[in-house]
């Protein structure tokens, strides 16, 4: 099944601070260079654990360094002290948080870019030598129609679902919406191994994402009855638990930093759903089930 772009969507995030770009040639102004930039990320936050996965996909632990950033920010303001000189050097008089995730160029010591969607996509064409192609020729606007159904459809919609305060028809109007989101996807994935072509793409990167987020954190504010209703889609589940047994998506997964992240952020109640944990991501992390489906896409 092919997934049709949709119209754009308004971010629900402030508007990123910095947004260079990284080009393919000296004349971009910031060109791929092994060893000049450095990324400072936490992988216990859904933009620092799509762009983890993304990085080690592509093989680009010896040519753009990884710093970890704590899970929970240790800033009154939410941003992190380890990043303020960047954004001091960057920006005159900065007085916004320090927020990661940072693209950041060891030559100069500033920021490049603190856009995650924009991170992703430079990491992944700017450094070639063989590399896997995670956004392969023909399959952009695929990838943008997954990335705005995991948006609105897994993430905003889980989130209203569980919503403290909300009107319960509102509550059932935003689960429904995120049961019919799984449903499509429990068609995509039947008999195959990946999204939306033979190979893991970017695609799969941001899927996954939003099946661990809604697993480790949204469900935390559903009901029991709403949790197994999102379980019962057996192909969505088996393909994050093949995903989560490949060292380059298992092996990010902090589950207590995501954790702690929750805990010292989260302001809604916990609700039943809570006890109901739908994958041991520890254990499939550790080295689960990972034989794909043997059905090829066309």
């Amino acid at each position: 099944m092919s997934f049709t772009p949709l119209a754009a969507h308004p971010s629900q995030q402030p508007a990123p601070a910095f947004r260079g770009r990284i080009g393919r040639d000296a004349r971009s102004g910031h060109y791929a260079v092994p060893r000049r930039y450095r990324l400072h990320l936490s992988p216990a936050t859904a933009p620092g654990l799509r762009i983890a996965v993304t990085h080690s996909l592509l093989g680009l632990d010896a040519a753009c360094p990884v710093t970890l950033l704590p899970p929970v920010p240790d800033c009154p303001d939410g941003g992190h002290s380890a990043l303020r000189p960047l954004y001091d050097a960057s920006a005159h008089r900065y007085t916004g948080a320090a927020l990661g995730p940072v693209l950041s160029d060891d030559w100069s010591g500033r920021i490049v870019s603190t856009h995650a969607p924009d991170i992703t996509r430079d990491l992944a064409r700017g450094f070639g030598g063989g590399r896997p192609s995670l956004y392969p020729c023909g399959t952009e606007s695929e990838i943008e129609a997954v990335e705005r159904l995991c948006a609105e459809g897994i993430e905003e919609a889980a989130q209203r679902a569980g919503a403290p305060g909300t009107e319960s028809a509102h509550r059932a109007a935003a689960l429904d919406k995120l049961l019919t989101t799984l449903d499509t996807l429990e068609r995509s994935l039947t008999g195959f191994a990946f999204l939306i072509s033979d190979q893991v793409t970017f695609a799969d990167v941001e899927l996954w994402v939003a099946l661990v987020e809604l697993d480790t954190v949204h469900r935390h504010h559903l009901d029991a009855a709403a949790v197994h209703r999102i379980a019962d889609h057996p192909a969505v589940w088996a393909y994050a638990r093949r995903l989560a047994a490949r060292p380059a998506f298992g092996a990010h997964l902090d589950l207590d930093g995501i954790a702690r992240r929750h805990d010292a952020q989260c302001r809604g109640l916990e609700a039943a759903g809570s006890a109901v944990q739908i994958l041991d991501w520890d254990a499939h992390a550790a080295g689960g089930d990972s034989t794909p489906p043997q059905v090829n896409r066309p």
